[in-house]
């Protein structure tokens, strides 16, 4: 394992005490906790709080969302692990301006279960209100008839943004929750994986896959994908990607969408724009137009090599809030 660590167990401490040294203007942590990261752009009394929670190694994903019209507070775990519930419990008190808050966060078990948890602990004991809504954007994780099985990807980023849009609007909790679902049944993700991620604590490949070959819906945690191909080319893949997301969630001509082409962590961002650009040329020849495209790392998966494709359709509502200003240390939109 060659990586630029010092104790594979310090991984996320370090990692958090770098970011704070770098953008302590704009998060900071919540009493010295490095497990809890908290907005510093300052939320309005009355406004719904908006948190999440999940496991290190995907950065921005999810931490990185914590800013101005975006989250208010993150919870983070170990690398692909789950934080504790009483950690999220903690973070909920410290985002409720007295609205409630809403949780937003990816279809994986340990962090159900635990933000179940939190979300009934600060119920009996502080009387937060709180709802939750779960991404489950990843077409490859389960078959359309099973969706509520699918797991959450890069999808969410888009789930945060619009949710974060319509609390600054000064929607209640219950609309929080619906501008955020609204979004995520317009949502859908397919990835490809070309190498595998080396969790530090563990030291070794979490999978192996020919060099040679590629593996199509593979999960950001090394989740088994839906079959694995010989290498293709960068047309091929998107292709490959386009058609499966259409397929679950159909487009016609006149249709504006968004679309995100996501690298997980060790592809080039040169060759992002080249499927991109086969993205874009398909859309245009099926009569779609594309608003605010999204070219980078915005949910990686450590040091994978690979990308993932999402679309999400839009209407008047999602393309207005998609646009209003957000900031944070790792996503800054200054369309409007």
């Amino acid at each position: 394992m060659k990586k630029l660590i010092n104790k594979p167990e310090d991984f996320v401490k370090e990692t958090m005490e770098g970011i704070i040294a770098a953008y302590g203007d704009k998060v900071k942590l919540l009493d010295g906790d490095y497990r809890i990261l908290l907005s510093n752009y300052g939320a309005r009394e009355g406004k719904v709080g908006i948190v999440t929670a999940g496991g290190s190694g995907h950065l921005p994903v999810f931490l990185g969302y914590v800013g101005q019209g975006l989250l208010d507070g993150c919870t983070v775990g170990n690398v692909f692990a789950s934080p504790a519930a009483a950690k999220m419990a903690d973070m909920i008190r410290a985002c409720d301006k007295g609205s409630g808050v809403l949780v937003l966060f990816g279809n994986y078990g340990g962090d159900r279960m635990n933000f179940e948890l939190a979300c009934e602990t600060v119920d009996m004991e502080d009387d937060i209100q709180t709802k939750m809504v779960l991404v489950k954007d990843d077409v490859a994780s389960a078959p359309k008839a099973e969706a509520d099985r699918r797991r959450g990807v890069a999808g969410m980023v888009y789930a945060f943004k619009i949710a974060g849009a319509k609390a600054d609007n000064g929607g209640n909790l219950e609309e929080v929750a619906q501008a955020a679902q609204h979004a995520l049944d317009n949502i859908r993700t397919m990835g490809v994986a070309l190498s595998s991620c080396i969790v530090p604590q563990v030291g070794e490949p979490t999978f192996s896959i020919a060099d040679d070959e590629i593996e199509i819906g593979m999960g950001i945690h090394g989740e088994p994908g839906l079959e694995v191909c010989k290498m293709m080319n960068a047309d091929q893949v998107a292709e490959i990607l386009l058609d499966k997301i259409t397929e679950d969630m159909p487009l016609k001509a006149g249709d504006e969408v968004s679309v995100m082409v996501n690298g997980l962590g060790a592809t080039p961002l040169e060759e992002q724009f080249i499927v991109y650009r086969r993205i874009h040329q398909m859309l245009k020849e099926q009569g779609i137009s594309v608003y605010m495209p999204h070219i980078g790392e915005y949910a990686t998966s450590m040091e994978m090599a690979g990308l993932s494709l999402t679309i999400m359709k839009l209407d008047e509502e999602l393309k207005g809030l998609l646009g209003q200003v957000a900031r944070s240390p790792f996503y800054t939109n200054y369309n409007k």
